[in-house]
């Protein structure tokens, strides 16, 4: 029996015509359509003037232990699954993992069909560096824990991307500013790709006091990663040392610490290796006197 695969398939994040020519084959052709809400994939579906053939079922995040075993079987089955959520890539801040993890996991393939995705889109108007980014999904709602997750992620260097619900919008980024300082770099990102798009971009305290007021609308939180921070020569030198001590060959210290204070890593090296070198001679002068 030919094995079907586990298809993950984007939807649009707004504007339907963000769907993919190969969504709109899938939709058609699929044995099983697993929805986190089949109103909206029945509405995506007519938007596009899709008539599906196979049978539209419900997967959401309160009944993915149930119905996951049942997809399962229907894949070892030989049916052809498609997974799709409400926006976006399935299992992103979305229903999926379960599933995918099960179905890796039962040795059944699994495959993608690539589309719209909020995070990247984000990123990309955000004006903030994307070379090196971090998820980091939904803040915790109860105030304590999301301080807690802030605190961890204040020192992160990489450009952060989180997703927020409009009602908490305000309240996260004052949490924000607590956490980063009023004068980080950020971006909200509201209603991509849909009528209201607005993208607005400052330090996070202006941010914070233009929310105050209410935000409508789906939001992404961009907010740039922290600067380096600076030590003098000889504390970094220090550093790298007790790196080596612990048995991480001398280059690779060098980049560690370089990476966390911004102080470049020839200068680094050079300084270590005369320390080094120093430490010696002192060592010998001392045997010989």
């Amino acid at each position: 029996m030919t094995r079907m695969p586990l298809v993950l398939a984007a939807t649009p994040i707004g504007d339907p015509r963000d769907a993919s020519v190969r969504l709109v084959s899938e939709l058609g052709t699929a044995d099983v359509i697993a929805a986190e809400d089949t109103r909206r994939t029945k509405r995506l579906c007519a938007a596009l003037g899709v008539v599906p053939a196979g049978r539209m079922l419900s997967y959401h995040e309160h009944n993915e232990a149930a119905v996951t075993a049942d997809l399962i079987e229907r894949l070892r089955a030989g049916e052809r699954v498609l997974l799709v959520t409400d926006a976006g890539m399935p299992s992103v801040s979305d229903p999926g993992y379960r599933l995918v993890a099960a179905a890796v996991a039962a040795d059944l393939p699994v495959t993608c069909s690539p589309g719209p995705s909020a995070v990247l889109m984000a990123l990309a108007l955000s004006g903030l560096p994307v070379d090196r980014f971090a998820f980091d999904g939904f803040l915790p709602r109860k105030p304590g824990e999301r301080a807690r997750v802030l605190a961890d992620l204040a020192t992160e260097r990489r450009t952060m991307v989180f997703f927020e619900a409009p009602h908490r919008t305000a309240a996260t980024l004052a949490a924000m500013v607590e956490a980063f300082g009023a004068g980080r770099p950020a971006a909200v990102c509201r209603e991509m790709t849909k009528t209201y798009e607005e993208v607005r971009r400052g330090p996070l305290g202006e941010l914070a006091d233009w929310a105050a007021n209410g935000v409508l609308g789906e939001i992404t939180i961009v907010v740039a990663g922290a600067s380096p921070v600076a030590a003098d020569l000889p504390t970094a030198v220090g550093q790298v040392r007790a790196l080596v001590g612990n048995g991480i060959r001398l280059k690779d210290a060098c980049a560690q610490v370089a990476e966390a204070t911004g102080l470049s890593k020839k200068a680094l090296y050079d300084a270590a290796v005369a320390r080094e070198s120093a430490f010696r001679r002192a060592e010998s002068a001392f045997r010989q006197g």
